[in-house]
């Protein structure tokens, strides 16, 4: 009987992941990484350790806490603040995904001589006949969470075991329910799991000590002034809503540049382009390409995004340029791109750093 370790946020995802592999025959440990608390005692909503508890004691199995405020303080939060001060709109739980949840649930496995972790992400882990492991896309494309695994190491993931891969939210929700675990009506965490009041503007004035750019100007393509913006780290490229600006036609937001504190705004087909640049890079399922090679793939710029047929070829300088065959829709630099193959496996991805028109 292997023994895993179940990441337990608290939410009815990761309490259905543990009774599954439970029922399958696991020795199954519950543990939750605390990775933030407010100065008032509010946990992240990725640790809920009350509701993580209580399902680990309905499912019968061991639970511990365990503490990670110091490194998802330095390698999340202080690199999310400093992205938006610097004009570009951070993927923090592509990072975290890497670096706390992941690097710290297999610290504990190997503590606690654990073969395997698990989560209730919806994706699956696959091994690909060149041996390499990746995700691959959730049955029920709703839910898939692939975009936010990209980063994973092949360490990681031949460790890794995600059960809800195949399953709907609604399937899930019923197994809950039907087994009695307390969380199954819980509602889903939408936003960032460590900014639980306000918004995230809010936080990063609360949580930082870096000077914080004011006011500057709206600029036109022409660099002409057209208004007054209340600070870059508001706003994020293709932003519409908000902006204040009487052009007499539609604008928003397409470049942000915090070296001179100006927004660039124009009409909506300005937004397109159809080349991108990638820099940390991950390659998953294959093995970094070399410079000049080219790999066909569908493309998601965010999260959202339903992906788009693109060409991706590494070039110098640790990067990759994009070109998609038909122009996507305001690619904002600090999310990821991230690249699929026809089996919806991700072959890798990287953080964009700029766009070609």
């Amino acid at each position: 009987m292997s023994k895993v370790i179940v990441g337990m946020s608290g939410g009815v995802d990761s309490a259905v992941a543990a009774y599954l592999l439970k029922i399958a025959g696991y020795e199954v440990v519950g543990v939750t990484l605390r990775t933030w608390l407010s100065s008032a005692g509010k946990e992240s909503r990725c640790c809920e350790i009350d509701d993580a508890r209580r399902v680990c004691w309905k499912i019968g199995m061991p639970y511990y806490v365990i503490n990670a405020t110091s490194d998802f303080n330095k390698l999340i939060i202080k690199p999310f603040i400093d992205d938006y001060l610097r004009g570009v709109t951070p993927n923090p739980c592509v990072l975290c995904n890497r670096y706390i949840k992941w690097d710290k649930m297999l610290e504990s496995a190997d503590n606690m001589k654990a073969n395997y972790i698990a989560t209730g992400h919806y994706a699956t882990i696959v091994r690909k006949e060149n041996g390499r492991y990746t995700v691959k896309k959730a049955l029920h494309d709703a839910k898939d969470q692939t975009y936010m695994l990209y980063r994973l190491s092949q360490e990681q993931l031949k460790r890794t075991i995600m059960p809800l891969g195949n399953l709907s939210k609604d399937e899930v929700r019923n197994i809950a329910k039907k087994v009695g675990l307390p969380v199954a009506d819980k509602v889903d965490s939408q936003e960032i799991c460590f900014v639980t009041e306000g918004n995230y503007t809010d936080y990063i004035y609360e949580n930082t000590e870096e000077e914080i750019l004011g006011e500057g100007n709206f600029i036109d393509e022409d660099g002409l002034v057209v208004g007054r913006h209340k600070g870059i780290i508001h706003y994020t490229v293709g932003q519409r809503k908000g902006l204040g600006l009487a052009m007499g036609y539609p604008v928003f937001v397409k470049e942000i540049h915090a070296d001179s504190n100006e927004i660039v705004v124009a009409k909506e087909n300005s937004l397109y382009c159809k080349e991108i640049i990638c820099s940390d890079l991950n390659y998953m399922s294959i093995d970094s390409p070399k410079i000049g090679e080219e790999v066909e793939c569908m493309v998601k710029i965010r999260y959202h995004h339903k992906g788009q047929a693109a060409k991706v070829m590494n070039i110098s300088g640790g990067k990759a340029r994009v070109v998609f065959y038909d122009a996507v829709r305001a690619p904002s630099p600090g999310q990821s791109a991230v690249f699929y193959d026809e089996d919806d496996c991700v072959i890798g991805g990287g953080i964009i750093s700029r766009c070609e028109m």
